[in-house]
Protein backbone atom coordinates (compact mmCIF):
# COMPACT_ATOMS: atom_id res chain seq x y z
CA UNK A 1 0.00 0.00 0.00
CA UNK A 2 2.93 2.26 0.92
CA UNK A 3 4.56 1.75 -2.57
CA UNK A 4 1.22 2.62 -4.28
CA UNK A 5 1.31 5.59 -2.08
CA UNK A 6 4.93 6.79 -3.00
CA UNK A 7 4.37 6.26 -6.68
CA UNK A 8 1.04 8.95 -6.55
CA UNK A 9 3.25 11.12 -5.28
CA UNK A 10 5.71 10.94 -7.20
CA UNK A 11 3.42 10.89 -10.29
CA UNK A 12 1.06 14.17 -8.67
CA UNK A 13 4.71 16.11 -8.28
CA UNK A 14 5.48 15.15 -12.23
CA UNK A 15 2.32 15.86 -13.32
CA UNK A 16 2.44 19.79 -11.29
CA UNK A 17 5.72 20.73 -12.37
CA UNK A 18 4.92 19.97 -16.08
CA UNK A 19 1.65 21.90 -15.72
CA UNK A 20 2.91 24.57 -14.39
CA UNK A 21 6.32 24.65 -16.52
CA UNK A 22 4.06 24.59 -19.50
CA UNK A 23 1.90 27.70 -18.22
CA UNK A 24 4.54 29.86 -17.56
CA UNK A 25 5.01 32.65 -19.72
CA UNK A 26 7.85 34.90 -18.28
CA UNK A 27 10.88 33.52 -18.32
CA UNK A 28 12.57 34.22 -14.32
CA UNK A 29 15.98 32.54 -15.69
CA UNK A 30 15.06 29.79 -12.67
CA UNK A 31 13.30 26.58 -13.68
CA UNK A 32 11.11 26.23 -10.20
CA UNK A 33 9.89 30.01 -10.37
CA UNK A 34 9.18 29.42 -14.09
CA UNK A 35 6.83 26.73 -12.83
CA UNK A 36 5.52 28.80 -9.51
CA UNK A 37 4.89 31.32 -13.19
CA UNK A 38 2.88 28.90 -14.49
CA UNK A 39 0.57 27.80 -11.42
CA UNK A 40 0.36 31.63 -10.61
CA UNK A 41 -1.63 32.29 -13.87
CA UNK A 42 -3.11 28.94 -13.93
CA UNK A 43 -4.69 29.83 -10.17
CA UNK A 44 -5.52 33.04 -10.84
CA UNK A 45 -7.31 32.65 -14.24
CA UNK A 46 -9.32 29.03 -13.38
CA UNK A 47 -9.83 30.01 -9.61
CA UNK A 48 -10.53 33.83 -9.40
CA UNK A 49 -11.66 34.25 -12.62
CA UNK A 50 -9.08 36.56 -13.72
CA UNK A 51 -9.90 39.29 -16.23
CA UNK A 52 -6.83 41.78 -17.15
CA UNK A 53 -5.49 44.52 -19.64
CA UNK A 54 -1.87 43.06 -20.27
CA UNK A 55 0.61 44.90 -18.43
CA UNK A 56 2.14 46.57 -21.99
CA UNK A 57 6.30 45.64 -21.44
CA UNK A 58 8.47 45.85 -23.85
CA UNK A 59 10.71 42.69 -24.65
CA UNK A 60 13.78 43.88 -22.93
CA UNK A 61 13.50 47.86 -22.00
CA UNK A 62 12.83 49.20 -18.16
CA UNK A 63 9.23 49.72 -17.01
CA UNK A 64 8.03 50.97 -13.81
CA UNK A 65 4.57 49.66 -12.58
CA UNK A 66 2.62 51.45 -10.08
CA UNK A 67 -0.84 49.62 -8.39
CA UNK A 68 -2.92 50.40 -5.79
CA UNK A 69 -2.76 47.62 -2.90
CA UNK A 70 -6.27 46.03 -1.86
CA UNK A 71 -4.59 42.48 -0.33
CA UNK A 72 -2.16 40.11 -0.66
CA UNK A 73 -3.36 38.44 -3.89
CA UNK A 74 -2.01 41.69 -5.65
CA UNK A 75 1.34 40.69 -6.77
CA UNK A 76 -0.41 37.02 -7.82
CA UNK A 77 -2.28 38.98 -10.37
CA UNK A 78 0.38 41.54 -11.53
CA UNK A 79 2.60 38.59 -12.45
CA UNK A 80 -0.45 36.86 -13.94
CA UNK A 81 -0.76 39.78 -16.80
CA UNK A 82 2.41 40.58 -17.36
CA UNK A 83 4.71 38.75 -20.03
CA UNK A 84 7.91 39.57 -18.15
CA UNK A 85 9.35 39.12 -14.56
CA UNK A 86 9.13 41.31 -12.14
CA UNK A 87 11.29 42.75 -9.29
CA UNK A 88 9.01 43.57 -6.57
CA UNK A 89 9.83 46.13 -4.00
CA UNK A 90 8.50 44.80 -0.77
CA UNK A 91 8.07 45.57 3.18
CA UNK A 92 11.11 43.85 4.72
CA UNK A 93 9.24 42.20 7.05
CA UNK A 94 6.98 40.74 4.39
CA UNK A 95 10.67 39.90 2.69
CA UNK A 96 11.69 38.19 5.37
CA UNK A 97 8.71 36.27 6.39
CA UNK A 98 9.75 32.66 7.59
CA UNK A 99 9.46 29.91 4.91
CA UNK A 100 9.04 32.38 2.35
CA UNK A 101 12.55 34.06 2.15
CA UNK A 102 14.17 31.72 -0.51
CA UNK A 103 11.11 32.30 -3.41
CA UNK A 104 11.34 36.29 -2.63
CA UNK A 105 14.82 36.27 -3.09
CA UNK A 106 14.67 33.73 -5.97
CA UNK A 107 11.96 36.27 -7.80
CA UNK A 108 14.61 39.14 -7.18
CA UNK A 109 12.03 40.94 -5.19
CA UNK A 110 13.71 44.26 -3.62
CA UNK A 111 13.32 44.37 0.15
CA UNK A 112 12.23 47.97 1.59
CA UNK A 113 12.78 49.59 5.02
CA UNK A 114 9.52 50.51 6.58
CA UNK A 115 11.33 52.75 9.19
CA UNK A 116 12.30 55.40 6.42
CA UNK A 117 15.66 54.07 5.26
CA UNK A 118 14.94 53.28 1.60
CA UNK A 119 17.66 54.18 -0.10
CA UNK A 120 19.04 50.73 -0.60
CA UNK A 121 16.16 49.56 -2.43
CA UNK A 122 15.74 53.11 -4.02
CA UNK A 123 19.24 52.30 -5.24
CA UNK A 124 18.36 48.78 -6.42
CA UNK A 125 15.25 49.19 -7.86
CA UNK A 126 17.78 52.60 -9.93
CA UNK A 127 19.88 49.88 -10.91
CA UNK A 128 17.50 46.97 -12.37
CA UNK A 129 15.85 49.68 -14.28
CA UNK A 130 19.07 50.83 -15.57
CA UNK A 131 19.12 47.35 -16.32
CA UNK A 132 16.16 47.08 -18.27
CA UNK A 133 14.21 45.14 -15.89
CA UNK A 134 10.84 45.53 -15.00
CA UNK A 135 9.84 47.41 -10.77
CA UNK A 136 6.90 47.38 -9.30
CA UNK A 137 5.72 48.78 -5.91
CA UNK A 138 2.63 49.70 -4.09
CA UNK A 139 3.05 53.36 -3.93
CA UNK A 140 0.55 53.56 -1.16
CA UNK A 141 2.88 52.12 1.43
CA UNK A 142 -0.04 50.14 2.76
CA UNK A 143 -3.02 47.59 1.94
CA UNK A 144 -6.11 50.05 1.04
CA UNK A 145 -9.69 48.81 0.46
CA UNK A 146 -11.27 50.05 -3.04
CA UNK A 147 -14.21 51.64 -1.37
CA UNK A 148 -11.87 54.12 0.48
CA UNK A 149 -10.01 57.36 -0.76
CA UNK A 150 -6.36 55.81 -1.35
CA UNK A 151 -3.66 56.13 1.15
CA UNK A 152 -1.19 59.31 0.74
CA UNK A 153 1.32 57.96 -2.43
CA UNK A 154 4.92 58.08 -1.33
CA UNK A 155 7.47 60.35 -3.05
CA UNK A 156 9.89 57.88 -4.38
CA UNK A 157 8.04 56.55 -7.02
CA UNK A 158 8.17 59.98 -9.34
CA UNK A 159 11.83 60.37 -7.86
CA UNK A 160 12.55 57.57 -9.63
CA UNK A 161 10.74 58.05 -12.64
CA UNK A 162 12.44 61.12 -13.13
CA UNK A 163 16.73 59.65 -11.91
CA UNK A 164 15.68 56.77 -14.37
CA UNK A 165 14.10 58.35 -16.98
CA UNK A 166 11.01 55.54 -17.22
CA UNK A 167 7.57 56.36 -17.35
CA UNK A 168 5.23 55.20 -14.69
CA UNK A 169 2.55 52.73 -15.72
CA UNK A 170 -0.32 52.80 -13.54
CA UNK A 171 -2.37 49.55 -12.71
CA UNK A 172 -5.47 49.26 -10.65
CA UNK A 173 -6.61 45.62 -9.20
CA UNK A 174 -10.20 45.49 -8.26
CA UNK A 175 -12.80 42.75 -7.05
CA UNK A 176 -11.28 40.14 -5.06
CA UNK A 177 -12.71 39.56 -1.49
CA UNK A 178 -11.60 40.47 1.90
CA UNK A 179 -9.81 43.62 0.98
CA UNK A 180 -7.62 45.21 3.36
CA UNK A 181 -5.75 41.59 4.45
CA UNK A 182 -3.35 39.37 3.22
CA UNK A 183 -3.41 35.97 2.94
CA UNK A 184 -6.98 35.61 3.39
CA UNK A 185 -7.87 37.11 0.05
CA UNK A 186 -5.44 35.01 -1.61
CA UNK A 187 -7.58 31.67 -0.82
CA UNK A 188 -11.33 33.13 -1.36
CA UNK A 189 -12.70 32.61 -4.75
CA UNK A 190 -12.79 36.47 -6.57
CA UNK A 191 -13.74 37.78 -9.76
CA UNK A 192 -10.60 39.89 -9.79
CA UNK A 193 -9.84 42.76 -12.55
CA UNK A 194 -6.75 44.50 -13.51
CA UNK A 195 -6.59 47.44 -15.53
CA UNK A 196 -3.78 49.37 -17.19
CA UNK A 197 -3.93 53.24 -17.58
CA UNK A 198 -2.08 56.06 -19.72
CA UNK A 199 1.63 56.52 -18.70
CA UNK A 200 3.05 59.17 -17.03
CA UNK A 201 6.40 61.15 -17.77
CA UNK A 202 7.77 62.69 -15.25
CA UNK A 203 9.93 65.37 -16.59
CA UNK A 204 9.84 68.98 -15.69
CA UNK A 205 6.70 68.97 -13.50
CA UNK A 206 6.82 68.92 -9.34
CA UNK A 207 6.58 65.74 -7.91
CA UNK A 208 3.29 66.46 -6.07
CA UNK A 209 2.20 67.53 -9.47
CA UNK A 210 2.80 63.86 -10.93
CA UNK A 211 1.55 62.32 -7.66
CA UNK A 212 -1.69 63.70 -8.04
CA UNK A 213 -2.44 62.31 -11.72
CA UNK A 214 -0.92 59.07 -10.27
CA UNK A 215 -3.26 58.98 -7.46
CA UNK A 216 -6.17 59.93 -10.18
CA UNK A 217 -5.43 57.15 -12.28
CA UNK A 218 -5.20 54.27 -9.41
CA UNK A 219 -8.58 55.49 -7.83
CA UNK A 220 -9.81 55.48 -11.44
CA UNK A 221 -13.25 52.93 -11.23
CA UNK A 222 -13.71 51.07 -14.75
CA UNK A 223 -16.36 49.22 -15.75
CA UNK A 224 -15.12 47.10 -18.78
CA UNK A 225 -11.36 45.42 -19.28
CA UNK A 226 -11.11 42.87 -22.15
CA UNK A 227 -9.33 39.75 -21.10
CA UNK A 228 -6.14 38.55 -22.65
CA UNK A 229 -6.62 34.90 -24.73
Amino acid sequence: MAEYFIVGAIVFFIIFIVAGYNAHVADWNNFFINVIDGWIRIFCRYYHHFIYQPVPVSDSGPSLLACNHLSGLDPFLIVAACRRPIRFMIAREEYERFGLQWLFRAAGCIPVERSGRVEMAFRASLKALHKGEVVALFPEGGINRSHLPLLRLKAGIVKLAKMSGVPITPLRVEDMQAQGQTVLPIFLPSQSRLYVTPNIECKNETDETYLTQLALYLQLKHKTVNQEE
